[in-house]
């Protein structure tokens, strides 16, 4: 059954933002399990092995990764079922909506040994003052190299014709060109198809783009491929759409790097260096833009991009340095986890879902 892998949350320039309110449609959600529990305690172990059952026995599954180390979870979801289980310790908190009609929340603590993680106390306290310190430094990190970040994006953006933009959605309209306003506006569900990590900048493209129509958009930072995806799915939400709109960690809140229109089967992308597939498809904006003026301004465009490339590469040394401390933080943590009760509990959920 299919698994589709992405990100609810980032580290970027505004410091680690999220997206956990849309775990999934909360209204229509039937049941949400909040996981507490210290680091090491085993909540993404839980919530995997949990998704390898569930996606056994034939449900589509989602896995959600953790931006501060993707090879852990920090939710999954079980759309069919109207069900998600996720970590709610910082950063990534979730606040109960209808405690106990759909939100529950279960404690990891119940499994563990306080006395014996009691005698770590001080090594505990301080060794998550650094790693909040070393997150700070990523984050001031990402807030510099978003300058050169935007100041490409100004010259790009100087250079590119909105007459082109204009262009290109009137096409894509054609993809609803039958397709009356609804009564019942679509929803946005909004999630990060990559984040930035210890690992470097880490997507799961492939686990999401598996449309049979899938349109390329080219264009360079600044060029418009925001304001089309923008375009397009706001054209999609009035006619009653359900859309997931994917975006970019230097711009969590306003661009749009992906956007997939399910029950169209249809999907708008951006060139990533995580995604294997082609697309015959191509929108390219690049060609509406005024060469004069990328030209004239080539060799900042580079200086930009080469710094910004040493202050993303230093916020991810930085975050490596982190997960290496978090890594310590576990430590402190799991010889004092009785993790056959966690395995217990863990064919207790198994068999509720599947019920």
């Amino acid at each position: 059954m299919t698994i589709k892998e992405f990100y609810l949350g980032s580290n970027t320039p505004h410091g680690f933002y999220s997206y956990y309110n849309y775990l999934t449609l909360q209204d229509e959600a039937n049941r949400i399990i909040c996981i507490k529990g210290g680091p090491g305690t085993g909540k993404s172990t839980l919530m995997r092995s949990i998704a390898m059952d569930m996606s056994g026995r034939g449900y589509p599954v989602e896995m959600m990764h953790c931006s501060s180390d993707p090879h852990s979870l920090d939710g999954v979801g079980f759309p069919s079922l109207g069900i998600a289980i996720v970590d709610g310790t910082s950063p990534h908190i979730v606040d109960p909506k209808y405690p106990g009609a759909v939100d529950e929340i279960l404690h990891l603590g119940e499994f563990w040994d306080s006395n014996g993680i009691r005698k770590n106390k001080e090594q505990i306290i301080a060794c998550n003052k650094d790693i909040s310190q070393l997150y700070g430094r990523v984050y001031r990190y990402l807030r510099a190299a978003k300058c050169f970040y935007d100041d490409i994006k100004l010259i790009n953006s100087s250079a590119c014709s909105p007459n082109g933009i204009e262009t290109e959605y009137n096409s894509i309209l054609t993809e609803f060109a039958e397709i009356p306003f609804s009564e019942k506006q679509g929803s946005r569900r909004k999630m990060f198809a990559s984040a930035i990590t210890p690992e470097g900048v880490k997507g799961y493209l492939d686990s999401i783009l598996t449309q049979k129509n899938i349109y390329t958009v080219h264009g360079d930072w600044g060029c418009g491929s925001e304001i089309l995806l923008k375009k397009i799915s706001e054209a999609a939400t009035v006619r009653g759409f359900n859309v997931e709109e994917y975006y970019c960690p230097f711009e969590p809140e306003s661009k749009i790097e992906h956007l997939i229109i399910p029950a169209l089967n249809l999907a708008f992308t951006t060139p990533s260096r995580y995604c294997s597939k082609h697309t015959d498809k191509i929108i390219d904006l690049d060609v509406y833009a005024d060469t004069g003026v990328i030209s004239k301004h080539k060799d900042t465009i580079r200086y930009n991009r080469e710094q910004f490339n040493i202050l993303l590469n230093k916020s991810i040394d930085i975050l490596e340095e982190a997960k290496a401390l978090h890594d310590t933080l576990e430590t402190y943590y799991i010889p004092y986890m009785n993790f056959n009760k966690i395995d217990k509990l863990k064919e207790k959920l198994s068999n509720e879902l599947f019920v």
